[in-house]
């Protein structure tokens, strides 16, 4: 078996568990047989002293098709 992994940055409004969930959420309407995840890091943009945009870095592993 041969696994791709390729490194994708998702973003949400709302918390970074939905940041990762929509990174794999996009992902995965392009690309079949996702294996797992890495998370590899956390970030937000503040304005006035509240989060504003929550960002994942996720690594995304696939099987590539022989």
């Amino acid at each position: 078996m041969v696994v791709k992994v390729i490194e994708l940055v998702g973003n949400s409004h709302h918390n970074w568990t939905d940041a990762v969930d929509n990174a794999v959420s996009e992902a995965s309407k392009t690309i079949d047989n996702i294996l797992g995840i890495e998370v590899t890091n956390f970030t937000a943009n503040v304005n006035d002293g509240h989060i504003v945009e929550y960002r994942a870095d996720v690594k995304l592993a696939f099987k590539v098709k022989n």
